[in-house]
């Protein structure tokens, strides 16, 4: 990565600009053309430097609840349990821990029933009972930002 890859990487941390042109407008920040900001991008997503690019919204702020979710899902079911977890719109994060609880998720919906409704269907759909419902009780906005010029 050059300085101009750092730089980018600093800016799209903040914020894409909610404009007509947002690389366009990118790119005049940086000095150069909005093709070689697109460029750079897909070139910084393909090497895994950047994860994920999109929107970010207060889902509490949009009506949405949320809740952690564990499951106990058998080593040779991981595959097939995930596909029916990642199937729900309202599933944001599923991933792997070493517990005897070893799914975790995200559930967001419109209401407790609603979550109470996924769960139960997911339940129905893998045949697994040992799932846990951990909805938080205080709300944690852990905004993270690298300066990835100084690293």
């Amino acid at each position: 990565m050059d300085l101009i890859d750092r730089e980018l990487l600093n800016r799209v941390q903040e914020g894409i600009p909610v404009t007509e042109q947002p690389y366009a407008e990118l790119a005049a920040g940086l000095g150069i053309c909005e093709d070689d900001v697109m460029a750079r991008l897909r070139s910084l997503m393909e090497a895994g430097v950047i994860r994920r690019m999109g929107g970010v919204f207060d889902s509490r702020r949009l009506g949405y609840k949320g809740t952690l979710c564990a499951m106990q899902v058998p080593q040779d079911r991981i595959e097939d349990v995930a596909a029916v977890v990642n199937r729900y719109p309202g599933i944001t994060h599923n991933y792997l821990r070493r517990h005897a609880y070893n799914m975790w998720f995200t559930v967001l919906s419109r209401s407790q029933e609603m979550t109470e409704g996924i769960l139960a269907e997911i339940k129905k759909d893998t045949g697994i009972e040992n799932l846990l419902n951990l909805p938080s009780r205080r709300f944690f906005k852990v905004r993270v930002k690298f300066d990835v010029k100084k690293v």
